[in-house]
């Protein structure tokens, strides 16, 4: 059997579910767009998405919640210098199709008097991030069930201090379709799951919670035997390692973050200062500081979109650019921001690929996908074992960041105690306030250990939430203020 190719193949599915079914095709998608291009519109698209979802949850053996939806609508925006007209149904009809673009065209009186001719047919480039399959269809209900209950059994089997395990299990399968002016025509089709696992250990009288999971763009039948195992044993390892915790020391410190999902406060604190529309409107505290230097030497961040399966990771964006492998950081110098279109037309830059919507309902903006530090030339134990006195952090719950000053706070959930290079005993409730860029320029040692997080990543922004991929190796960072209990 001859293979089809992949942008091919996804543009085939995109037309079977979003426009053969309501008599539409692509000499429909032309007219829309013509439509909108009025005199005053820069640039114009349409956002066709199909989503079909799933999600099961069991605590105590007993199937709590079960819950299953599709959605699918389209999103239609006219961009007229640096305001925007949008509208969207969930309707796909062409009726529907043309009272959008008609209520979005009205933002031309407010533009520039020149008019876009809609481009010629331009089909994404070949790529496949990932599989194209259902992962819904992966598994049937049954095992699904017995999948969680499997998770349950091994945890509580592990010690007899775990009193109550929840775990969660979560699908999704989303087709998109993108149109612009300029005649590009592109789709993705991507699955996505989660598992999940938390766990409660009691001891004295004393409860602590942990948890762990994982996921990516593949299907549930990628949770097998080893994986699971995997899950379970953190999980339960931070519960039973935060019953010993002490209240955490407050104050100045040395900070040792350990790789993977530490690089959660890399995110916050710094990545969505380098996103394009903060910087355009001079609001974030990287604005103008492109080929100068804003971190320690041998820091270089990246933000990347194109790894096999991850979370993070597109074919394409939400507006039909493909996603690359953006230098943020190199070397301690700032090379560039992660930008949409509009950002980047405005800014006389090229897009990134990173131009990401909730869904059709939402406009796009500059996201990050994945984003990481890479790793340096250090053995992490010898970082550690240069700790005289500080704090070893390996895991992170909350946190926020301030875009304009750069000012961050996270909550440490698993973290010790260190001193004369050894762990002395595990803390609680420590918190880590600082700046973003000048943490960067405190950093003192990177390990060799770069790690990505298992896949549990969902970022926010102006009320719109996507799934994003964090990472980095172990770090040592000077002079970190930590708020404490103690």
């Amino acid at each position: 059997m001859i293979a089809r190719e992949p942008t091919l193949a996804r543009l085939a599915t995109a037309h079977d579910l979003l426009l053969a079914p309501y008599g539409l095709d692509e000499t429909h998608l032309r007219r829309a767009l013509g439509e909108i291009l009025a005199p005053g519109v820069d640039d114009a698209d349409l956002y066709f998405q199909y989503t079909r979802s799933e999600g099961w949850s069991l605590e105590e053996g007993i199937v709590k919640t079960g819950s299953f939806s599709i959605d699918q609508g389209v999103g239609v925006r006219a961009v007229s210098g640096d305001k925007t007209a949008f509208a969207y149904s969930d309707d796909l009809s062409w009726a529907a199709l043309q009272d959008a673009a008609r209520s979005v065209r009205a933002i031309g009186a407010q533009g520039q008097s020149r008019r876009v001719k809609v481009g010629a047919r331009k089909v994404a480039k070949s790529r496949a991030l990932y599989g194209a399959g259902d992962p819904i269809a992966s598994l049937d209900s049954a095992a699904k069930v017995a999948l969680l209950e499997q998770v349950e059994r091994r945890a509580k089997a592990r010690d007899p201090r775990i009193v109550q395990v929840m775990a969660g299990l979560a699908s999704e399968y989303d087709v998109v379709l993108v149109a612009r002016a300029d005649g590009t025509l592109a789709a993705d089709v991507r699955p996505l799951v989660r598992l999940s696992v938390t766990v409660i250990a009691e001891q004295n009288g004393r409860r602590e919670i942990g948890s762990s999971g994982g996921g990516g763009r593949f299907g549930l039948d990628r949770f097998d035997d080893a994986l699971i195992d995997r899950y379970v044993t953190e999980a339960v390892q931070a519960a039973l390692t935060n019953l010993d915790s002490r209240p955490a020391p407050a104050g100045e410190m040395t900070v040792v973050l350990g790789p993977g999902w530490p690089g959660v406060l890399l995110h916050e604190a710094v990545g969505h200062g380098l996103e394009g529309d903060f910087n355009r409107k001079g609001s974030s505290a990287f604005t103008g500081m492109i080929g100068k230097r804003v971190a320690a030497k041998g820091v270089t961040v990246l933000d990347d979109g194109t790894i096999s399966d991850r979370r993070g990771s597109l074919n394409v964006d939400d507006e039909g650019c493909a996603t690359q492998r953006n230098v943020l950081i190199e070397d301690g110098i700032l090379r560039g921001y992660i930008q949409d279109s509009l950002n980047a037309r405005l800014m006389g830059v090229k897009p990134t690929g990173n131009g990401r919507r909730e869904s059709y309902a939402h406009l796009p903006m500059p996201r990050m996908t994945n984003t990481y530090m890479l790793g340096g030339d250090m053995d992490p134990q010898e970082i550690i074992a240069s700790i005289k006195k500080g704090l070893y952090a390996t895991n992170f719950g909350g946190g926020q960041v301030d875009i304009t000053s750069g000012k961050f706070v996270f909550s440490a959930s698993q973290a010790w105690w260190v001193e004369d290079g050894k762990l002395q005993y595990p803390v609680k409730g420590a918190t880590l306030v600082g700046s973003g860029p000048e943490s960067l320029k405190k950093v003192s040692m990177i390990g060799n250990d770069l790690a990505l997080d298992s896949g549990v990543g969902t970022c926010g922004k102006e009320g719109q939430s996507v799934p994003v991929g964090v990472g980095q190796p172990t770090l040592r960072i000077e002079g970190l203020t930590v708020g404490g209990t103690a």
